[in-house]
């Protein structure tokens, strides 16, 4: 998978930024990148992203048949971070999940588009059947209508996922038939 990249992707308004895989001398810039998200925002992250041990513990543990991980890169900075997910075997290993977090800056202007679009090749030339993401409904509505708008399909489950203050918000499933 990572030898096709770096690439070059232009945003809707004209922006550019560089798409290649995380590597290991990224653990810096992938915890700063962190760091500048607000917090109301990296509240709801899967990972406890603040915690500096675990962004070292993913640059030690590269495996990119195992977690693909993507990253869009303006200058110097990392602007989003993406990964495709797989599992090793069980009834889910032709299953994709999907995560990401972009900079307010460059939300709107298509880049989520971009990198999903990437991993739904990736997911297809690598065999998967599906690609699954999980959003909060709520809180990440366009995320919600980006992916349908690509062709996942939404499920809406009620008072499923619960913030960091214990509050209950309903979680919404997207699944792609690749």
């Amino acid at each position: 998978m990572p030898h096709r990249y770096p690439q070059e992707a232009v945003l809707r308004d004209g922006r550019k930024v560089l798409l290649r895989p995380f590597e290991a001398k990224d653990t810096d810039a992938l915890y700063e990148f962190f760091q500048r998200l607000p917090v109301e925002y990296r509240r709801f992250a899967w990972d406890p992203v603040e915690n500096r041990s675990l962004i070292d513990s993913w640059g030690r543990n590269i495996d990119y048949a195992r977690v693909f991980p993507l990253l869009a890169i303006d200058g110097s900075r990392i602007v989003a971070d993406a990964s495709l997910h797989r599992r090793d075997g069980g009834p889910l290993r032709l299953v994709g999940r999907v995560k990401w977090m972009i900079e307010q800056q460059f939300r709107g202007a298509g880049l989520g588009t971009t990198l999903i679009n990437h991993f739904i090749r990736i997911a297809r030339e690598n065999g998967l059947r599906h690609l699954s993401c999980m959003l909060i409904s709520d809180l990440e509505v366009e995320a919600v209508r980006t992916l349908e708008g690509l062709g996942f399909k939404s499920y809406v489950m009620p008072s499923y996922g619960a913030d960091p203050d214990g509050n209950a918000h309903d979680m919404t499933k997207l699944v792609m038939a690749l």
